[in-house]
């Protein structure tokens, strides 16, 4: 290989980086991440050995082995979103029950940035839809209007843009049947 070839094409970085963000905006990657890292905290602090000093701090509980078991089903859930977006609301649902499980079992959930984490990461899978993508507006073939007063309708009524359909035209005028 010499130096006048370039390892990547350019580019292709940008190609690769837009690609991710289309495959990122369809389904719920933040959910994902933030159920992610708050089964990580969970899962280490009942196994962890601090050292500070001279002093070893052993966070050992009895609770490790459910700490362990709920630290692996956060991440589980959390790479689930990311490559099966139609069990959103299930893993968001078992997300948020599992972080409340993990404060009195597992050293506050991770000393409460885990149970944190797993909270608002499982709110954020259970509020997201996928989009809509945008329609194709047909582009109108007369001229672009003065700004003057809106057109008439062809039968000589101009019925507004209201969702109750109670317009002078059906006779109801806003009031019920019922009288």
């Amino acid at each position: 290989m010499s130096a006048e070839i370039s390892a990547a094409e350019p580019g292709q970085f940008s190609h690769r980086r837009l690609q991710f963000r289309a495959w990122r905006g369809t389904r719920p990657f933040w959910a994902g991440l933030f159920v992610l890292l708050g089964g990580l905290p969970i899962l280490y602090f009942p196994y962890a050995h601090l050292q500070l000093g001279h002093l070893s701090l052993a966070m050992a509980t009895t609770g490790g082995a459910g700490s362990l078991i709920i630290g692996v089903l956060l991440i589980v859930l959390g790479i689930s979103l990311w490559f099966q977006q139609h069990i959103r609301t299930f893993a968001g649902v078992a997300a948020i029950l599992l972080a409340l499980v993990a404060l009195p079992v597992s050293n506050f959930g991770g000393f409460v940035v885990g149970f944190l984490l797993a909270l608002v990461g499982g709110a954020m899978a259970v509020s997201w839809a996928p989009g809509v993508p945008p329609e194709q507006q047909p582009a109108q073939a007369g001229p672009a209007g003065d700004g003057g007063a809106p057109e008439v309708a062809p039968d000589g009524v101009n019925e507004p843009q209201d969702l109750t359909k109670t317009t002078p035209v059906n006779g109801t005028n806003g009031r019920h049947s019922a009288g």
